[in-house]
């Protein structure tokens, strides 16, 4: 066992910004699996979100295809201040009793969940274009910039502080991808064969399974943020100053401006979600449209998921022993090439596209499973250059740059639709419709995946190397700290 990972709680004289008990579990399988839970409550209503929001609102509530996409863009400028506010305010306010961050799960699970059943709820589809238009920004304004930034933030910016050591971090990055995963698979590939209908010899979405479906989803979600709630225990405190020594947030800001590790990863992980949220977006046109079978998108998808699961056993050991930076170079560069020789073939067999598919998203999760552990060491890089930690303001500004990932996608898939001559309304396409949404499925996501590889290449300076320094420096940080501290407190009367 390391060092670090005997390591329980720091000593109670050590600063902290609020309460700390004097002692902690060891880190242990409970905090991986309570941590995966958490991310499967957030997914339980982001992959519905992702997955079904464009075609629910285009196919089932009749609205434009870029209207859908201007409001998914739109939303995401607004994420940035709500994004960055709600980081800079959970690591400003004062910590609870469980932590810094872990009450605020308990405190919007309901909301977020409440809000994903109404923004996937048919009951004004009869009502005027307007009214529809109206339900469909507030009810995804709501849910997405209010209260799940409110939760994902938090359940994000936690990992940094479960425990220092980047071994135990990379294996909360993989089980949070677990739990991704295993949510997709229970959204994805389960929700298709039960949302999906066909009505004379077309397949159309049923709005009311639809929304039922969601109302499953919350149910489920709010039990998995209880289990991450229960199973998880923060126990890096972070160091305490004087609001008047305190970084400005306009202070903040620009440092992480400066920081490499920060603007290399969201280059990285901006172009490579854009390919993936694309290739999610893209896929139930492809199947529902291109190959004239919607269900066929449980299989799609579930081909999609495998090879995370199978990365699963191996991702943790792969970023110890090689380094996460490495693992991703590597993976997107398998992705580009198969999303290159898709395009090339052009086939008709959704079989033999959906083995070119399997290789592509081997290639994205070998990045995506990690990139959760990536984000621990630019708020590790953060605290060395300003000598601050500013967990949830630097989650905060990568989750915006996911967002923004995600917006564009939307909105790239539905401009695009509009672009190739795509009718909304579940009618006929024609053949050149039908060839460019292969192509918006193929070449395009490639030729993202390849910018996201030259960013990380590039302009990402966090080696192995680098991120082992990084450790080793913050250690001797916090020795010194404890060690000035003892001999004050110890003086004292």
């Amino acid at each position: 066992m390391s060092t670090i990972e005997a390591t329980r709680v720091p000593s109670p004289t050590a600063p902290t910004d609020g309460p700390a008990p004097t002692s902690k579990r060891p880190f242990s399988w409970r905090d991986k699996l309570g941590y995966m839970f958490g991310d499967w409550g957030n997914d339980f209503t982001f992959i519905l979100q992702s997955t079904f929001f464009m075609i629910f609102y285009t196919n089932v509530m009749g609205i434009s295809a870029a209207h859908v996409g201007t409001l998914l863009f739109v939303a995401r400028i607004l994420d940035a201040f709500t994004d960055v506010g709600a980081g800079r305010l959970i690591d400003t306010l004062k910590p609870g009793r469980s932590g810094r961050f872990k009450p605020w799960l308990l405190r919007i699970m309901i909301p977020v969940t409440v809000m994903a059943f109404l923004m996937f709820s048919p009951f004004v589809a009869d009502g005027a274009y307007g009214t529809r238009l109206a339900w469909m920004i507030v009810t995804y304004i709501l849910w997405g910039s209010v209260f799940y930034t409110l939760i994902n933030i938090p359940y994000g910016s936690m990992a940094s502080v479960i425990s220092p050591d980047p071994g135990h971090r990379a294996s909360l990055s993989v089980f949070r991808s677990l739990g991704g995963t295993l949510a997709n698979l229970a959204i994805s590939v389960a929700l298709p064969l039960v949302v999906f209908v066909q009505v004379a010899g077309e397949s159309q979405m049923s709005g009311t399974r639809m929304m039922w479906a969601a109302l499953g989803c919350g149910i489920f979600a709010v039990i998995c943020y209880l289990l991450c709630i229960v199973n998880v225990e923060e126990r890096v405190a972070t160091p305490s100053k004087a609001k008047e020594e305190r970084q400005s947030l306009g202070q903040t800001l620009r440092s992480m401006l400066t920081n490499r590790g920060l603007t290399g990863l969201i280059a990285t992980a901006l172009f490579m979600l854009i390919a993936f949220m694309m290739l999610g977006g893209m896929m139930p046109y492809m199947l529902n449209e291109y190959f004239n079978d919607g269900q066929l998108l449980s299989l799609v998808n579930f081909v999609g998921l495998a090879p995370t699961l199978l990365l699963v056993p191996v991702a943790a050991k792969l970023a110890r022993t090689v380094g996460k930076k490495e693992v991703g170079a590597v993976g997107l560069t398998l992705a580009v090439a198969a999303g290159v020789l898709l395009f090339v073939a052009r086939t008709d067999s959704p079989y033999v596209f959906m083995a070119g598919y399997a290789l592509l998203m081997l290639g994205i999760a070998a990045l995506n499973i990690l990139i959760w552990a990536f984000i621990t060491d630019v708020i590790d890089l953060q605290e060395i250059r300003t000598g601050e930690r500013h967990d949830a303001t630097v989650y905060g500004m990568y989750s915006w740059a996911r967002k923004l990932g995600q917006a564009i996608a939307g909105g790239l898939v539905g401009w695009a639709l509009g672009w190739i001559g795509y009718q909304s309304g579940g009618v006929e396409q024609s053949r050149s419709v039908l060839d460019g949404i292969y192509t918006l499925g193929t070449l395009v996501p490639a030729l993202l995946l390849l910018v996201s590889l030259l960013a990380l290449v590039l302009w990402y300076p966090l080696s192995k190397k680098r991120v082992d320094e990084n450790v080793a420096i913050l250690e001797q940080r916090r020795a010194a700290a404890t060690a000035e501290e003892v001999p004050s407190t110890a003086a004292q009367p």
